[in-house]
Protein backbone atom coordinates (compact mmCIF):
# COMPACT_ATOMS: atom_id res chain seq x y z
CA UNK A 1 0.00 0.00 0.00
CA UNK A 2 1.47 3.08 -0.83
CA UNK A 3 1.07 5.34 2.54
CA UNK A 4 0.52 8.50 1.25
CA UNK A 5 -3.19 7.48 0.47
CA UNK A 6 -3.71 7.33 4.64
CA UNK A 7 -1.31 9.78 5.51
CA UNK A 8 -2.35 12.66 2.99
CA UNK A 9 -6.14 12.80 4.69
CA UNK A 10 -4.94 12.06 7.88
CA UNK A 11 -3.23 15.66 7.80
CA UNK A 12 -5.79 16.79 6.12
CA UNK A 13 -8.67 15.87 8.42
CA UNK A 14 -6.20 16.54 11.53
CA UNK A 15 -5.60 19.78 10.24
CA UNK A 16 -9.56 20.45 9.85
CA UNK A 17 -10.72 19.71 12.87
CA UNK A 18 -7.47 20.54 15.75
CA UNK A 19 -6.96 23.89 14.55
CA UNK A 20 -5.00 26.08 17.77
CA UNK A 21 -8.26 27.28 18.66
CA UNK A 22 -10.08 24.05 18.63
CA UNK A 23 -6.76 22.50 20.64
CA UNK A 24 -7.17 26.07 23.24
CA UNK A 25 -10.88 25.47 23.53
CA UNK A 26 -10.63 21.31 24.69
CA UNK A 27 -7.68 22.67 26.82
CA UNK A 28 -9.95 25.08 28.47
CA UNK A 29 -12.66 22.31 29.32
CA UNK A 30 -14.72 22.62 26.22
CA UNK A 31 -16.95 19.76 24.90
CA UNK A 32 -14.56 16.78 22.96
CA UNK A 33 -17.51 15.06 21.12
CA UNK A 34 -17.44 16.94 17.80
CA UNK A 35 -13.79 16.06 17.03
CA UNK A 36 -13.84 12.70 19.04
CA UNK A 37 -16.83 11.85 16.43
CA UNK A 38 -14.99 12.87 13.54
CA UNK A 39 -11.69 10.89 13.95
CA UNK A 40 -14.47 7.47 14.91
CA UNK A 41 -16.02 8.44 11.34
CA UNK A 42 -12.88 8.39 9.73
CA UNK A 43 -12.00 4.98 10.38
CA UNK A 44 -8.50 5.87 11.29
CA UNK A 45 -9.06 4.52 14.70
CA UNK A 46 -8.77 0.57 13.68
CA UNK A 47 -5.91 1.46 11.37
CA UNK A 48 -4.10 -1.40 13.90
CA UNK A 49 -6.26 -3.37 13.74
CA UNK A 50 -6.25 -7.11 12.33
CA UNK A 51 -8.13 -6.84 8.51
CA UNK A 52 -9.91 -10.13 9.89
CA UNK A 53 -11.32 -7.96 12.73
CA UNK A 54 -12.27 -5.18 10.48
CA UNK A 55 -9.59 -3.09 10.65
CA UNK A 56 -6.51 -1.90 8.00
CA UNK A 57 -4.36 -4.02 9.33
CA UNK A 58 -1.45 -2.02 9.23
CA UNK A 59 1.99 -2.69 12.20
CA UNK A 60 3.08 0.23 14.25
CA UNK A 61 5.92 0.75 11.65
CA UNK A 62 3.30 1.64 9.08
CA UNK A 63 1.20 3.31 10.77
CA UNK A 64 4.24 5.44 12.63
CA UNK A 65 3.74 8.47 10.67
CA UNK A 66 0.25 8.61 11.19
CA UNK A 67 0.80 8.65 14.74
CA UNK A 68 3.56 11.51 14.53
CA UNK A 69 1.27 13.35 12.89
CA UNK A 70 -0.64 13.28 16.47
CA UNK A 71 1.90 14.85 18.30
CA UNK A 72 2.79 17.32 15.06
CA UNK A 73 -0.55 18.69 15.53
CA UNK A 74 -1.07 18.62 19.27
CA UNK A 75 -4.08 16.96 19.02
CA UNK A 76 -5.80 16.76 22.62
CA UNK A 77 -6.93 13.47 22.30
CA UNK A 78 -6.03 9.62 22.78
CA UNK A 79 -6.20 8.70 19.48
CA UNK A 80 -3.06 7.13 19.24
CA UNK A 81 -4.20 5.13 22.91
CA UNK A 82 -6.98 4.50 21.06
CA UNK A 83 -5.86 3.45 18.08
CA UNK A 84 -3.25 0.97 20.35
CA UNK A 85 -6.14 0.01 22.72
CA UNK A 86 -8.51 -0.90 19.63
CA UNK A 87 -6.00 -3.57 18.11
CA UNK A 88 -5.25 -5.17 21.36
CA UNK A 89 -9.03 -5.29 22.47
CA UNK A 90 -9.63 -7.02 18.97
CA UNK A 91 -7.01 -9.43 18.97
CA UNK A 92 -8.10 -10.44 22.33
CA UNK A 93 -11.83 -10.57 21.48
CA UNK A 94 -13.29 -8.15 23.90
CA UNK A 95 -15.10 -5.36 22.07
CA UNK A 96 -13.84 -1.91 22.39
CA UNK A 97 -16.24 1.17 24.20
CA UNK A 98 -16.53 3.96 20.79
CA UNK A 99 -15.28 7.04 23.20
CA UNK A 100 -11.73 7.86 23.43
CA UNK A 101 -9.55 5.35 25.67
CA UNK A 102 -6.19 6.72 27.01
CA UNK A 103 -3.36 4.11 28.29
CA UNK A 104 -2.05 3.88 31.76
CA UNK A 105 0.98 2.01 32.96
CA UNK A 106 1.13 3.21 36.28
CA UNK A 107 4.09 5.76 35.51
CA UNK A 108 3.03 9.19 36.59
CA UNK A 109 0.20 10.91 35.53
CA UNK A 110 -1.63 9.17 32.15
CA UNK A 111 -1.50 11.09 29.04
CA UNK A 112 -5.41 12.28 27.88
CA UNK A 113 -6.64 10.90 30.71
CA UNK A 114 -8.70 13.36 31.96
CA UNK A 115 -10.45 13.54 28.50
CA UNK A 116 -10.69 9.55 27.99
CA UNK A 117 -14.10 7.57 28.38
CA UNK A 118 -12.32 4.63 29.27
CA UNK A 119 -8.52 3.47 30.58
CA UNK A 120 -7.16 0.66 29.23
CA UNK A 121 -4.53 -1.65 31.74
CA UNK A 122 -3.56 -5.03 32.04
CA UNK A 123 -1.02 -6.58 30.07
CA UNK A 124 -0.98 -7.02 25.44
CA UNK A 125 -2.34 -10.74 25.85
CA UNK A 126 -4.76 -9.54 28.14
CA UNK A 127 -5.69 -5.79 27.87
CA UNK A 128 -8.50 -4.74 30.26
CA UNK A 129 -10.55 -1.95 29.88
CA UNK A 130 -12.60 0.33 32.29
CA UNK A 131 -14.52 3.32 32.58
CA UNK A 132 -12.06 6.31 33.04
CA UNK A 133 -12.08 7.31 37.11
CA UNK A 134 -9.24 10.12 37.27
CA UNK A 135 -7.60 12.66 39.08
CA UNK A 136 -6.85 15.78 37.64
CA UNK A 137 -3.19 16.31 37.77
CA UNK A 138 -4.30 20.29 39.17
CA UNK A 139 -2.10 21.62 35.76
CA UNK A 140 -3.59 24.06 33.91
CA UNK A 141 -4.55 23.25 30.64
CA UNK A 142 -3.37 19.44 31.45
CA UNK A 143 -5.91 16.39 29.45
CA UNK A 144 -3.26 14.12 31.52
CA UNK A 145 -4.85 12.35 34.59
CA UNK A 146 -3.29 10.24 37.85
CA UNK A 147 -4.87 6.77 37.41
CA UNK A 148 -5.07 4.24 40.30
CA UNK A 149 -5.90 0.70 41.42
CA UNK A 150 -5.20 -0.84 38.25
CA UNK A 151 -2.11 -2.90 36.58
CA UNK A 152 -0.64 -1.42 33.13
CA UNK A 153 3.01 -2.07 34.17
CA UNK A 154 3.31 -4.88 31.16
CA UNK A 155 1.59 -2.22 29.00
CA UNK A 156 4.39 0.24 29.56
CA UNK A 157 6.66 -1.09 26.68
CA UNK A 158 3.99 -0.20 23.84
CA UNK A 159 3.30 2.82 25.63
CA UNK A 160 6.76 4.02 25.60
CA UNK A 161 7.31 3.44 21.82
CA UNK A 162 3.82 5.39 20.99
CA UNK A 163 4.70 8.11 23.20
CA UNK A 164 8.29 8.18 21.56
CA UNK A 165 6.10 8.35 17.84
CA UNK A 166 4.39 11.47 19.48
CA UNK A 167 7.23 13.44 20.52
CA UNK A 168 8.90 12.74 17.48
CA UNK A 169 5.83 14.20 15.20
CA UNK A 170 5.83 17.12 18.14
CA UNK A 171 9.70 17.60 17.73
CA UNK A 172 9.80 18.10 14.15
CA UNK A 173 7.17 20.82 14.03
CA UNK A 174 8.79 22.78 16.68
CA UNK A 175 12.53 22.34 14.99
CA UNK A 176 10.23 24.11 11.95
CA UNK A 177 8.45 26.88 13.84
CA UNK A 178 12.00 28.00 15.42
CA UNK A 179 13.91 27.85 12.34
CA UNK A 180 11.07 29.81 10.34
CA UNK A 181 11.26 32.29 13.51
CA UNK A 182 14.74 33.00 13.89
CA UNK A 183 14.74 33.46 9.90
CA UNK A 184 11.83 36.28 10.39
CA UNK A 185 12.82 37.95 13.42
CA UNK A 186 15.37 41.12 12.84
CA UNK A 187 17.43 42.67 15.76
CA UNK A 188 20.11 45.16 14.37
CA UNK A 189 19.34 45.27 11.19
CA UNK A 190 19.47 41.20 10.39
CA UNK A 191 17.61 37.92 10.91
CA UNK A 192 18.73 36.26 14.07
CA UNK A 193 19.23 33.05 12.31
CA UNK A 194 22.51 35.07 11.11
CA UNK A 195 24.28 35.37 14.04
CA UNK A 196 26.62 32.43 14.72
CA UNK A 197 25.43 31.48 18.29
CA UNK A 198 21.24 31.55 17.28
CA UNK A 199 22.46 29.00 14.31
CA UNK A 200 24.74 26.66 16.62
CA UNK A 201 21.72 26.22 18.83
CA UNK A 202 19.36 25.29 15.85
CA UNK A 203 21.70 22.81 14.66
CA UNK A 204 21.74 21.25 17.87
CA UNK A 205 17.90 21.32 17.30
CA UNK A 206 17.53 19.74 14.18
CA UNK A 207 20.21 17.28 15.31
CA UNK A 208 18.05 15.97 18.09
CA UNK A 209 14.60 16.17 16.41
CA UNK A 210 16.45 13.92 13.83
CA UNK A 211 17.44 11.41 16.71
CA UNK A 212 14.14 11.82 17.92
CA UNK A 213 12.65 10.04 14.47
CA UNK A 214 15.51 7.70 14.23
CA UNK A 215 14.49 6.49 18.26
CA UNK A 216 11.19 6.51 17.34
CA UNK A 217 11.17 3.95 14.82
CA UNK A 218 13.47 1.73 16.60
CA UNK A 219 10.34 1.52 19.15
CA UNK A 220 8.10 0.94 16.49
CA UNK A 221 9.85 -1.93 14.52
CA UNK A 222 8.67 -4.91 15.98
CA UNK A 223 5.06 -4.04 16.30
CA UNK A 224 2.27 -3.72 18.92
CA UNK A 225 4.35 -6.18 21.14
CA UNK A 226 8.36 -4.17 20.75
CA UNK A 227 11.11 -5.75 22.65
CA UNK A 228 11.51 -4.47 25.91
CA UNK A 229 15.27 -3.17 24.78
CA UNK A 230 14.15 -1.00 21.45
CA UNK A 231 11.06 0.66 23.33
CA UNK A 232 14.11 1.56 26.37
CA UNK A 233 15.79 2.64 23.25
CA UNK A 234 13.13 4.60 21.65
CA UNK A 235 11.56 6.27 24.90
CA UNK A 236 14.96 7.00 26.41
CA UNK A 237 16.21 8.92 22.92
CA UNK A 238 13.06 11.07 22.51
CA UNK A 239 13.03 11.73 26.16
CA UNK A 240 16.14 12.65 25.94
CA UNK A 241 15.88 14.81 22.37
CA UNK A 242 12.48 16.84 23.94
CA UNK A 243 14.31 18.60 26.86
CA UNK A 244 16.59 19.90 24.66
CA UNK A 245 14.50 20.66 22.52
CA UNK A 246 11.90 22.59 24.05
CA UNK A 247 14.62 24.66 25.76
CA UNK A 248 16.28 25.58 22.44
CA UNK A 249 12.76 26.50 21.00
CA UNK A 250 11.84 28.89 24.12
CA UNK A 251 15.44 30.23 23.96
CA UNK A 252 15.48 31.41 20.42
CA UNK A 253 11.78 32.47 20.79
CA UNK A 254 12.41 34.49 23.89
CA UNK A 255 9.12 35.86 25.76
CA UNK A 256 6.50 35.09 22.88
CA UNK A 257 7.35 31.37 23.15
CA UNK A 258 5.38 31.13 26.38
CA UNK A 259 2.97 33.20 26.40
CA UNK A 260 -0.74 31.81 25.62
CA UNK A 261 -1.68 32.89 22.44
CA UNK A 262 1.58 31.65 20.73
CA UNK A 263 1.35 28.13 19.58
CA UNK A 264 5.02 27.19 20.10
CA UNK A 265 3.49 26.34 23.80
CA UNK A 266 0.84 23.94 22.75
CA UNK A 267 4.13 22.13 21.65
CA UNK A 268 6.67 22.30 24.23
CA UNK A 269 4.08 21.70 26.65
CA UNK A 270 3.22 18.19 24.99
CA UNK A 271 6.78 17.29 24.92
CA UNK A 272 7.17 17.63 28.41
CA UNK A 273 4.59 15.58 29.46
CA UNK A 274 4.96 12.91 27.23
CA UNK A 275 8.80 12.97 28.10
CA UNK A 276 7.81 11.67 31.72
CA UNK A 277 4.90 9.76 31.20
CA UNK A 278 5.70 6.04 30.98
CA UNK A 279 8.65 6.60 32.71
CA UNK A 280 11.02 9.11 31.58
CA UNK A 281 15.08 9.23 29.71
CA UNK A 282 16.11 8.47 33.58
CA UNK A 283 14.09 5.45 33.99
CA UNK A 284 14.42 3.77 30.51
CA UNK A 285 17.89 4.53 30.68
CA UNK A 286 17.94 1.74 33.93
CA UNK A 287 16.31 -0.43 32.18
CA UNK A 288 18.64 -0.46 29.36
CA UNK A 289 21.29 -0.52 32.26
CA UNK A 290 20.08 -3.91 33.59
CA UNK A 291 19.59 -5.80 30.29
CA UNK A 292 23.36 -4.74 29.31
CA UNK A 293 24.32 -6.26 32.76
CA UNK A 294 21.90 -9.48 32.47
CA UNK A 295 24.52 -10.46 29.87
CA UNK A 296 28.28 -9.66 31.08
CA UNK A 297 29.86 -11.63 28.63
CA UNK A 298 28.91 -10.30 25.26
CA UNK A 299 30.64 -7.61 24.22
CA UNK A 300 29.04 -4.11 23.85
CA UNK A 301 29.02 -3.53 20.19
CA UNK A 302 27.03 -7.09 19.83
CA UNK A 303 24.74 -5.79 22.19
CA UNK A 304 24.21 -2.62 20.20
CA UNK A 305 23.71 -4.26 16.95
CA UNK A 306 21.71 -7.26 18.45
CA UNK A 307 19.62 -4.48 19.69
Amino acid sequence: MDMSELIDPFARLIEDICTPAAIREIEQGGDTAAMWKAFLESGFLDALVAEESGGAGLSLSDAASLIALLGRHAVPLPVGDTMVARALLAAAGVEAPEGPIAIATGAGAAPFAAVATHILSGAPDAPVVTPANVEPTGVPHDGGAYVSGLDGKALRPIAAALRALLISGAAERVMEMTVAYANERVQFGKPIGKQQAVQQQLSVLAEQAVAARIAAAIGARAGLRPKLVDAAIAKHGTSLAAGQIAAIAHAVHGAIGISEEYDLQLLTRRLHGWRLADGSEGYWAGVLGELRMAEPAKPTADFIRGA
